[in-house]
């Protein structure tokens, strides 16, 4: 019982700064995840897989994208490295430090290892649940 609490405590204190954070951009951070909403639904209207992604920067959308997998026929044309790409190339740099990857569903494990190349700080996705930072593969 005792190594319960001190690990529980750790935990609550090594996510407090970015729960802070994230509370006070609430509003930001739900107009991203229904934005990413908004593409996985385009990414349906235009015969895709059901997902879209947004990078999340400075309180703003740096990047987005539907899935764009079944239009392109390109295999890694996800929407979470598809909208990596385009907040690249709108930032014009690869390193994305400090930005969230918000994502209408669970990025798969090759999504989730092309965030932590571009230094994403963490992942949100579906309702709001964070996903915590990305780990390479």
């Amino acid at each position: 019982m005792k190594t319960v609490l001190p690990r529980r405590l750790a935990l609550l204190l090594g996510l407090w700064p970015w729960w802070r954070a994230a509370r006070a951009e609430m509003p930001d951070l739900r107009s991203a995840l229904s934005r990413a909403q908004a593409l996985r639904d385009e990414a349906v209207r235009a015969g895709d897989q059901a997902y879209g992604a947004v990078v999340w920067l400075d309180g703003r959308i740096v990047g987005e994208a539907p899935s764009r997998v079944i239009v392109k026929g390109d295999v890694d044309a996800h929407a979470e490295r598809e909208a990596l790409r385009d907040a690249q190339q709108r930032l014009g740099r690869t390193d994305l430090s400090g930005a969230l990857l918000v994502s209408s569903s669970r990025p798969c494990a090759l999504c989730e290892a092309a965030a932590a190349r571009a230094r994403i700080a963490r992942m949100v996705y579906g309702d709001g649940t964070d996903a915590g930072p990305p780990r390479p593969r």
